[in-house]
């Protein structure tokens, strides 16, 4: 890299009114060719899935790449290919530390892009034949990129014999039964891509062309009805919709082949069978500290019952904000004493509060955070059973062992610190996201942070939640647990309100969370806790220094962390090893 003359840069940080610690942060980049190379090709990916996917209200938006597209999965996995290429021009071993871990990541990245569009390329030539009509919809949302004027007429009879294509193949697929899971869903996405191809077309055309919109309006509505009824078919072939117990709750459980291939993906080197082991262990260790706690509050060995007091400390209707902006000042004043993090004051000064709303509640029981948090307690709408249940889950000393989970120094000034620094890198991940807060929670139960028995329940109630996650989500996955027995396992071993059990459940697996999202909250806890002890309890850096070096690298995996902060010897072929159970 090359550095601007040493009085220039002087001048520069005098001109900016900055001090030359933070200077030197914010300007901060390891190497020019990666975060150049990972910054265009964030734009070219928005630019292509942008242009190439439709949606239905006639512009074109992106969000997500949608699938479903055979020409936008063959135009972005070329754009992968390209830029897996430009990455490999590089000389890895001339980079600095940061941008080998930057390499490392990206390349898995992209080539895990290319991988999973193969095999879903391969899934949509077995079903390509049940849509013969479908260039007959691509080829007018071509042109109309453009803005080329249609055949109106032509293309009034086409799309007609389309809805007659789509009624002949209804017949067939009713009685076929050689239809796999993977093959139905990649045929529920064509179809919404049609449908939203078609919806493209119409609305740039229809009013503006008047050939079209004397042609068009009936067919095009025809067209999208039997587009829906032909989706909703596929979706019969595999019972999609249908829930396996009397939870009501409908998941669809990946299997031990993808969670391995995930947990790979993600640098965690146990086996499913292994985490739900290690979760089962620390487990036993919440249920000995909860006995501590439940003896000190006079109920002996009875748990159930000293939590249930805690439970009933609830605050009451319209005290919940007040309480947790109490919560929130006592955890920022001790972060601050104990001299654990740099705040940025402008953090502190804008993050907000909302009120959860009572439809995200049945999947959100619990309070969330972010740039604002958002606070589940009763409305006035909800039945007598819900309010007890929701005030008695979100009681304050529950709630002490989350807002900082939820604010600072969680999830609020993650992503404070991720719009400010090594913007061009963020390899999202629940396992720095989820473990980054979550280990908040272990570190401050370590520093004493709970005042008393009631305090530690409540710290407790959640360290048992998190192994309940790993155990529960991983077991539901390897299919040997139902949503009910999930649930069950909820109230029964953790403590929690039916409702709030319901909730949490649905959320795991109808929320569109991987399938390894529960699990990562207390797995990537665990990796910054044992990379702390490595650095920090060994005397090798402050916790100051720590923590305030890991917020300003942006989003990775936790191994990748520990590379760049231990200076780890790496090769380009990089795979995960680190074992930080042990």
């Amino acid at each position: 890299m090359k550095f601007a003359p040493k009085p220039l840069i002087v001048f520069f940080m005098a001109l900016m009114g900055f001090t030359s610690t933070n200077a030197q942060e914010a300007l901060f980049v390891p190497c020019q060719e990666l975060p150049d190379l990972m910054t265009k090709y964030d734009a070219d990916e928005s630019a292509l899935v942008r242009f190439y996917s439709p949606a239905s209200s006639g512009r074109y938006g992106r969000v997500s790449d949608p699938g479903g597209s055979q020409e936008r999965r063959e135009r972005m996995t070329q754009l992968r290919q390209d830029y897996l290429g430009k990455l490999h021009k590089l000389d890895f071993n001339s980079l600095p530390q940061e941008c080998k871990v930057d390499y490392i990541l990206f390349q898995r990245d992209l080539e895990s892009e290319i991988s999973k569009a193969t095999a879903t390329g391969k899934t949509y030539k077995k079903v390509e034949r049940w849509f013969p009509f479908s260039e007959n919809i691509y080829k007018y949302l071509r042109g109309r990129r453009r803005g080329q004027q249609p055949d109106a007429v032509q293309m009034a009879k086409e799309w007609n014999d389309a809805i007659k294509q789509i009624e002949q193949l209804k017949s067939e697929l009713e009685g076929t039964s050689t239809l796999g899971k993977e093959e139905v869903e990649e045929a529920i996405a064509v179809l919404s891509d049609l449908k939203n191809s078609a919806e493209n077309v119409f609305s740039f055309y229809n009013g503006y062309d008047p050939m079209f919109t004397w042609w068009m309006p009936t067919v095009h509505a025809s067209l999208a009805k039997g587009l829906d009824e032909y989706s909703e078919l596929f979706k019969k072939k595999i019972d999609l919709g249908k829930a396996v117990d009397k939870s009501g709750i409908v998941g669809v459980p990946v299997g031990r082949e993808v969670l391995m291939e995930q947990l790979a993906y993600e640098m965690i080197p146990y086996s499913p069978e292994e985490l739900i082991k290690i979760a089962n262990e620390e487990f036993a260790w919440c249920d000995a500290e909860m006995l501590k706690a439940s003896k000190e509050m006079g109920f002996g060995t009875d748990w159930k019952a000293a939590q249930e007091k805690v439970k009933n400390s609830y605050v009451e209707p319209g005290k919940q904000p007040e309480m947790i902006l109490g919560l929130y000042e006592d955890a920022v004043g001790f972060l601050k004493k104990n001299d654990l993090i740099t705040v940025p004051p402008l953090a502190e000064e804008v993050w907000g509060m909302i009120m959860m709303t009572p439809e995200r509640q049945l999947v959100n029981p619990f309070f969330t955070g972010g740039s604002s948090i958002s606070i589940s307690y009763p409305t006035d709408g909800m039945e007598y059973e819900q309010r007890m249940m929701s005030m008695r889950g979100n009681n304050p000393h529950f709630s002490m062992a989350t807002v900082h989970h939820e604010l600072i120094a969680g999830h609020n000034l993650q992503g404070f610190m991720n719009s400010r620094h090594r913007t061009y890198r963020n390899f999202r991940t629940p396992f720095w996201t989820e473990g980054w807060a979550l280990y908040w929670e272990l570190l401050l139960w370590d520093m004493d942070f709970p005042k008393g028995p009631e305090d530690r329940i409540g710290m407790l109630f959640w360290h048992m939640h998190r192994c309940a996650r790993i155990i529960f989500s991983l077991n539901y996955h390897l299919g040997k647990w139902t949503p009910q027995e999930c649930i069950d396992f909820l109230v029964d071993r953790v403590g929690f309100e039916r409702a709030n059990a319901e909730g949490e459940v649905r959320r795991s697996f109808v929320g569109n969370y991987p399938p390894l999202y529960q699990l990562a909250y207390l797995t990537g806890g665990r990796q910054f806790y044992a990379l702390r002890k490595e650095l920090v309890d060994s005397g090798k850096m402050t916790d100051k220094e720590f923590h305030d070096k890991i917020i300003t690298l942006n989003a990775m995996p936790v191994e990748m962390v520990r590379a760049i902060l231990t200076d780890q010897k790496l090769d380009r072929n990089f795979k995960t090893k680190w074992k930080f159970y042990d």
